[in-house]
């Protein structure tokens, strides 16, 4: 479901209500547990979570005049999708997040390289996600994006 909105209240807006309440809790879960310095906004028609221009002046490689991508979070049409690209970057991170989730949850992980896809809305486990945020630092998600930058 990909529509344009210029802010994350428009973009709530536009959800059915039960994605409405999740997207919500998600967005606040992540505001309050992200370390400092991320960044809530649009980015790329997505509520996300970004390491804004003032902390890293380079901004996105794909297009610099876009800020550092972190996480972002997704209503799809059949799942609710949370991007974090410190789980694709940091592998250290990816197995504590699929260890930590085996432990909590009885259904099988349905994860891309940096999606994680819920298509239960009511078995999104909300205190993972609490934890998963609070595990990578503005600081360190620079370094590791600027040491993927080099090698490549």
């Amino acid at each position: 479901m990909t529509y344009q909105a210029d802010d994350i209240k428009t973009y709530i807006s536009g959800l059915e209500q039960n994605k409405a309440i999740v997207i919500t809790k998600l967005i606040n879960i992540f505001s309050k547990n992200l370390p400092k310095g991320f960044k809530k906004q649009i980015n790329y028609n997505m509520p996300s979570f970004v390491v804004p221009h003032s902390i890293y002046p380079s901004g996105y490689h794909c297009d610099p005049n876009l800020p550092l991508p972190f996480i972002s979070i997704a209503s799809q049409k059949h799942f609710i999708a949370i991007y974090h690209m410190g789980i694709y970057s940091d592998t250290k991170l990816l197995k504590w997040f699929q260890d930590e989730y085996k432990k909590e949850m009885t259904t099988k992980l349905d994860m891309g390289k940096c999606c994680i896809r819920f298509k239960n809305i009511k078995t999104i486990p909300f205190n993972l996600i609490e934890q998963l945020a609070t595990k990578m630092s503005v600081d360190e998600w620079i370094n590791i994006y600027s040491i993927a930058r080099t090698k490549n």
